[in-house]
């Protein structure tokens, strides 16, 4: 079991020195996989140091881990678009276009001549 808590402290090292890497040297933007990274590698810390004792490095990297969640949760929040108006359509994706349909009514019947907006009658 000691060599799981190994594994978990150098793969939390090897996390967070990828995603600071990657976020330095302007491959990446410090968006949601650099805050991901962190607060895993974070958690992969603090499972480590409390197997060791080090508890120094446990409230650092619990510290780590909550200012990596709370940068999510504002992504998260910052991308969800704002709640729908109470007067809104019942059915948002579509438009309303009732007022068009009897202004391209009106325009169609003026341009076939039938100024009442009744439709022409064929003759036969």
């Amino acid at each position: 079991m000691e060599v799981l808590w190994e594994i978990a402290g150098w793969a939390g090292a090897a996390l967070i020195l990828t995603a600071y890497l990657v976020v330095s040297m302007g491959w990446l933007k410090a968006g949601r996989r650099f805050q991901t990274a962190n607060l895993v590698g974070a958690c992969a810390f603090i499972i480590n140091g409390a197997v060791h004792e080090a508890w120094p490095s446990v409230v650092t990297n619990i510290a780590w881990f909550l200012i990596s969640a709370v940068a999510l949760l504002r992504m998260r929040s910052a991308s969800q678009p704002p709640a729908p108006a109470a007067d809104a359509p019942q059915f948002p994706g579509l438009p309303d276009t009732t007022g068009q349909l009897a202004v391209v009514e009106v325009l169609t019947s003026a341009v076939h001549g039938d100024a009442d907006g009744l439709a022409p009658k064929h003759q036969a």
